[in-house]
């Protein structure tokens, strides 16, 4: 497969016939996948610039999926002394019925559009792995959304479209013994993610000004804004 334009194959799990229980087994897979690959690390790098000690802070996480993100955040929290109101969105009604029994219920899980929640007030909003899943004008909106309505700032945490990682990710996801689904998805994933050059010009669209692009280990591209300074 060429990356030299992203692919836009629609990835399996994505499918509305898919088994709950496989649902359920591949997000937890790709939550053991992201322990791996350190797909924690740039958010919570964000939080810890975005926020300060003390704080208290109502944070949205769009397209939540096993929940493993929130469940970083709200031990990151206590550990660095913020206090969040976490709550998640995701369009899969199968997310919810995987994420709900390892999420703390002082976590709130939605199953729904972001937009919906437009009207609550949110100091930052965040994604992870959620913007290679969405076509060009539905990133748009994303953008604007988020432009919108996060107080503090918003962070897009995403895959970086990269041959090697391309190429290695399918031999990690073989020997860690991840679900077939797994394997498939997350190497179209990549293929179908965005390269640092791609970013300025749907940012420039959805007239976002002072928003920054960044590559992090390993893999990853992060797109990122902070509004206001931290307080």
């Amino acid at each position: 497969m060429s990356l030299a334009v992203r692919a836009d194959a629609e990835e399996l799990m994505d499918a509305d016939d898919l088994d709950p229980a496989t649902y359920a087994a591949v997000v937890g897979d790709l939550a053991k996948a992201n322990v791996v690959t350190l797909a924690a690390r740039p958010t919570l790098a964000f939080l810890a610039r975005a926020t300060q000690p003390g704080g208290k802070y109502r944070l949205l996480d769009v397209g939540f999926g096993d929940g493993d993100m929130l469940r970083r955040i709200a031990r990151w929290g206590v550990r660095n002394k913020r206090t969040f109101q976490l709550v998640g969105v995701d369009l899969n009604p199968r997310s919810e019925a995987a994420a709900r029994p390892r999420t703390p219920a002082a976590i709130r899980l939605v199953t729904g559009d972001y937009a919906d929640l437009a009207t609550e007030p949110w100091d930052l909003v965040i994604s992870s792995l959620v913007a290679h899943h969405m076509d060009h004008a539905q990133l748009v909106k994303f953008l604007h959304f988020m432009e919108a309505h996060a107080r503090i700032g918003w962070l897009v945490n995403d895959l970086h479209r990269h041959g090697f990682a391309h190429r290695g990710f399918p031999l990690l996801a073989r020997i860690a013994r991840w679900h077939p689904m797994v394997r498939h998805d997350g190497t179209l994933s990549i293929a179908r993610s965005y390269r640092p050059a791609e970013w300025p010009p749907i940012l420039a669209e959805a007239g976002i000004i002072g928003a920054t692009v960044k590559r992090v280990f390993p893999f990853r591209l992060c797109v990122e804004k902070l509004c206001t300074p931290k307080r």
